[in-house]
């Protein structure tokens, strides 16, 4: 499977910058449309995770998308524990019993410097797991209370998941975003949300850029 050139955009807000490092889209798939999206947010700051899933949800809302956060669809507990793939799996059987299409999931995945990240994006271009795969390799993100400590700099990736029945459930998106010395916590979930829909939107995936015409958010 091919992949499209890395490009790099910067947004500045205030006193943070939003960087899009990287912005794949499956090369399969020229138009994708959801149903029904579960929102997913992993942290272990519950607050932060509800405030970031709620804000998100609202974008797809006044696009006319039905979406709902993790929060309200998870069993209160199921972040208490690891999960195997066997039970991940019946996870997902759930989510398509339940009329879900597709999964929008965002982790902060932290370097040290961006040296080390820019190296870390070469060591991508042969995945293209499932949702399953991906939490399964960043779960520790719950359960270890260090991780974030040495970033100055924080490296988020949301990537775009398909779990439509009868389909290969398998990544469409993933972009890639640095948030540098964010002062500001709340401007910067904004920010970030602002880019995440507008990639979207640039790549044709959920939302149609010609139907935002009267939004602040400009192209890439």
């Amino acid at each position: 499977m091919k992949r499209i050139s890395i490009v790099f955009v910067v947004f500045i807000f205030g006193c943070s910058s939003v960087s899009l490092v990287e912005n794949w889209k499956n090369p399969d798939i020229v138009l994708f449309d959801a149903d029904k999206v579960l929102i997913v947010g992993m942290t272990q700051n519950e607050e932060a995770r509800a405030n970031f899933e709620d804000q998100l949800k609202r974008e797809f809302t006044k696009r006319n998308v039905e979406a709902m956060s993790s929060l309200d669809v998870f069993d209160v507990n199921f972040t208490d524990s690891r999960k195997t793939e066997e039970e991940l799996d019946d996870v997902e059987q759930s989510l398509l019993d339940k009329g879900f299409d597709a999964i929008l999931f965002t982790k902060i995945i932290g370097s040290e410097n961006r040296r080390s990240f820019m190296k870390t994006i070469s060591s991508w271009d042969n995945y293209q797991g499932r949702f399953n795969d991906d939490y399964l390799t960043h779960q520790e993100i719950y359960y270890d209370e260090s991780y974030y400590d040495t970033f100055t700099v924080y490296h988020a990736q949301t990537t775009l998941y398909c779990i439509c029945e009868g389909k290969e459930r398998a990544m469409i998106w993933r972009g890639s975003i640095d948030i540098t010395d964010p002062e500001n916590v709340e401007k910067s979930v904004k920010d970030y949300i602002k880019l995440v829909v507008l990639a979207l939107e640039e790549q044709d995936l959920i939302f149609r850029k010609e139907k935002q015409a009267n939004n602040e958010v400009t192209g890439l």
